[in-house]
């Protein structure tokens, strides 16, 4: 590999953290400002320059999802044999390895989820918990793992922390002991053992810990802002009394603080390091100005610790469709309204699976399921059970393996949907929640081999059970060709073209649970994490009461002050412009949404407009989305084409002053735009505009 060839694309942040060749360097990277690509390229550039070996790299993340992008990205710059996993595989292996030397006998069982061995424990205290309360308990148990609380101190332990247990603690201290008298009488290890025994086995032999210190000499840490203690103490015992580490994260983004995860390694970082190398990442590359200027101002009255560390995103994307602040009177009209818009932007070109709706607890997700399943929506809930663990996804897995060798000449596509059809996979979603899931799942393997054969013609079933091998290793599952739903903490590290938060309401976001100073912080920053998911388009909404004709009580999120029109914090002086009452001008009613302030008319007032020039306006859009080969709304959105017909400026000052034709659009598009508003055709030069970006590998 050439050095420097390695380095080509990156932006100047990009290139500082790639050229920082040796520890420690902290990199303080903001939603969508390209963190992956940064040390990735970083990485690369070590192995070219002759710095260290790929064999001797550990780059550690949080996530298989990310830990196998990772891989990806490493491979096609050049750097296939470097090590990419998460915490917890590369303690398994380690652990596996070591273990007959340093401990001996039969290696324990992995326990996968503890809630099975958490239910026996808690019952021979005799406590009798429902599924939720042995959710809660395992929580405790891990966050008290986490953090290096063992039973006898946990009662003290979350005095100081401030944190609430979900039971009397005493019951959590006896379940907690109980569970561990288990697990070792049984020899079962839980992944926070497993990581303590590891860092344990490097830190009491020797040898042991110069072998893995020797194997490895270079770290990455993505995601550092999530690293708990016992994955920190796991971390120096790789490092030793080295400092070639790299650490990656958002201070602003630690939104698992309860399971014991803390900014508070990355903040300090610098007093760790006094001579550590830092760098700041702020051009989002995800998201378009509108979306930005939303996440910005969500940290704006920001407190804390990772406030003092808030990284102002710069947006580095065109112009896009303004935010929508939307109020309902009840959760089913939120969710009826949610469903229509979505089925609007899928008719407008916007692939189902680029569609997102985020809440904050899984609760809220029946309501959105129903609601989409009625509009005739497609949709897939994710947090559920991991996708290769499905019952159907191991037999259809097994059978596509089987039919690699029989496979004949018909294309790739049409094979996999022949072999899967005799385990549900209909031209139609079947009727019924499970048979829909199941039917979601094979769908979703379907999708998976029209991706692999658009991107390798001529793709055999070979090389189709080779990406599932590679996936299910990765455990990657393919997207479903459905909107998704999830949590916002499940939502962490995904992105979108579309993105509906809802239920953004006081008690929900922040949630009633959140009392102290620090815990609604987190809140805020989920709130944060939510907006930076959305590329593209951004509707956030919240109901005032739960059910029809209920008492209209509720409050907006707290959250959404000074963002929203007419909130209290938009009767400051640097907000006039945000807080101008808009009204209709054909009825004087106060406008709300934003599609109908940028046509200044309620949605049910007749329109005025010249439908010659919309369909004008519309051909010329689809011409020069086709050319720039990005969706017609990056070029305008319906309602700016319908609002410039309404209007028909006649210069550019005028054509300014409409909503969602901003300084970049103006100069792209502004001229074509005039020249159909006067009744001609526009120039040559004008029909395409200036090629687009679009979507950028950066925000990756």
């Amino acid at each position: 590999m050439d050095p420097d060839r390695v380095l080509e694309g990156l932006d100047p942040e990009q290139l500082e953290a790639a050229r920082a060749l040796r520890g420690p360097v902290c990199i303080l990277a903001g939603a969508g400002t390209g963190k992956t690509r940064a040390i990735t390229h970083r990485i690369a550039h070590a192995v070219a320059a002759g710095v260290v070996t790929e064999q001797q790299i550990l780059a550690v993340t949080f996530t298989t999802r990310a830990a196998g992008e990772m891989r990806g990205r490493l491979r096609s710059l050049g750097a296939p044999r470097v090590q990419a996993r998460t915490f917890h595989s590369a303690a398994v292996r380690q652990l596996s390895y070591f273990w007959p030397q340093a401990i001996g006998g039969p290696m324990p069982s992995l326990i996968e989820s503890k809630i099975q061995e958490v239910a026996r424990a808690a019952h021979a205290c005799g406590l009798q918990l429902d599924r939720t309360g042995l959710r809660d308990l395992a929580g405790e148990i891990e966050w008290s793992k986490s953090t290096q609380v063992r039973p006898s101190d946990y009662e003290k332990s979350i005095v100081k922390a401030g944190r609430t247990a979900p039971m009397p603690v005493h019951d959590v201290a006896r379940a907690y002991e109980a569970y561990e008298e288990r697990c070792r009488d049984r020899n079962l290890l839980d992944f926070e053992s497993m990581l303590e025994l590891t860092a344990a086995m490097i830190a009491e032999h020797p040898q042991i810990a110069d072998r893995v210190r020797d194997q490895y000499r270079y770290f990455v840490v993505d995601e550092f802002q999530d690293v708990n203690p016992l994955q920190k103490l796991l971390l120096d015992a790789w490092l030793g009394d080295r400092d070639d580490v790299c650490v990656v994260g958002d201070p602003n983004q630690t939104i698992y603080s309860f399971a014991g995860a803390t900014p508070g390694y990355l903040t300090g970082f610098s007093a760790a390091y006094p001579h550590s190398t830092v760098v700041r990442l702020v051009r989002d590359y995800r998201s378009t100005p509108q979306v930005v200027r939303v996440a910005n101002g969500a940290l704006k009255h920001a407190r804390g610790a990772a406030a003092e560390h808030r990284l102002e995103l710069v947006a580095q994307r065109p112009d896009g469709p303004d935010p929508l602040y939307t109020e309902y009177d009840d959760e089913p009209a939120e969710a009826t309204s949610v469903a229509r818009k979505i089925a609007a932007l899928i008719d407008a070109g916007t692939p189902a699976r680029e569609i997102a709706v985020l809440f904050r607890t899984n609760a809220q997700s029946a309501a959105y399921e129903q609601a989409l399943a009625d509009a005739g929506v497609a949709y897939t809930v994710r947090g559920a059970t991991r996708f290769f663990e499905r019952p159907e996804i191991r037999q259809a897995v097994h059978t596509l393996r089987g039919a690699r060798q029989g496979a004949g000449s018909d294309p790739l596509v049409q094979t996999v949907r022949d072999i899967l059809a005799p385990l549900g996979l209909t031209p139609e979603p079947p009727e019924g929640r499970q048979a829909r899931e199941r039917w979601e799942s094979l769908a979703a393997l379907a999708q998976l081999a029209e991706d692999v054969a658009a991107a390798r013609p001529g793709a055999t079933m070979d090389d189709f059970a080779e990406e599932l091998d590679a996936r299910v290793a990765t455990e990657h599952a393919p997207e479903y060709e459905g909107v998704t739903l999830a949590s916002l903490h499940s939502a962490k590290g995904l992105e979108w073209d579309a993105v509906f938060l809802v239920g953004l309401t006081e008690g929900l976001m922040p949630i009633v649970f959140a009392e102290s100073t620090e815990q609604v912080e987190e809140e805020r920053r989920l709130f944060y994490v939510g907006v930076t998911r959305a590329r593209e388009h951004l509707s956030l909404s919240w109901s005032l009461s739960r059910s029809p004709g209920g008492r209209k009580s509720r409050k907006p999120s707290r959250f959404l002050d000074g963002l929203r029109p007419a909130s209290p914090s938009l009767a400051g002086r640097d907000n006039r412009r945000q807080a101008k009452v808009v009204r209709c001008r054909i009825c004087g009613n106060t406008l709300t949404e934003a599609a109908e302030r940028k046509l200044a008319r309620c949605g049910g007032c007749p329109a005025d407009y010249d439908e010659e020039l919309l369909e004008r306006l519309k051909a010329w859009r689809r011409e020069t989305a086709e050319q720039q080969k990005v969706p017609a709304y990056v070029v305008f959105t319906d309602a700016t084409l319908q609002a410039i017909a309404e209007h028909v400026p006649a210069d550019i000052a005028r054509l300014s002053r409409i909503s969602g034709v901003g300084a970049v659009k103006l100069e792209r598009y502004g001229e074509a735009v005039l020249a159909l508003c006067a009744g001609e055709e526009p120039a040559a030069e004008d029909r395409g505009g200036v090629p687009h970006g679009g979507r950028t590998e950066q925000a990756d």
